[in-house]
């Protein structure tokens, strides 16, 4: 099964990393609508909102000690 399918693309940044809140700000900007469409196609499948973002928020915490385990830069 490709996880990939029906997300689209996301653009590539415009700031370098080391402009923390430029880059920072420019990333939410990206993934918000990127975000609301998930949670819309959650939500439709009858999934309840808010319990589709929790779980959006607990395995974004996975991925992110995933990362800081792995790389020691999360």
């Amino acid at each position: 099964m490709d996880t990939k399918a029906g997300l689209g693309t996301v653009p590539a940044p415009t700031h370098d990393a080391r402009e923390f809140l430029a880059y920072e700000t420019e990333c939410r900007s990206v993934l918000k609508p990127m975000l609301a469409g998930l949670l819309d196609l959650a939500e439709a499948a009858g999934w309840s909102r808010r319990t589709a973002a929790s779980t959006l928020m607990f395995l974004a915490a996975q991925q992110v000690s995933a990362t800081a385990g792995s790389s020691g830069d999360g």
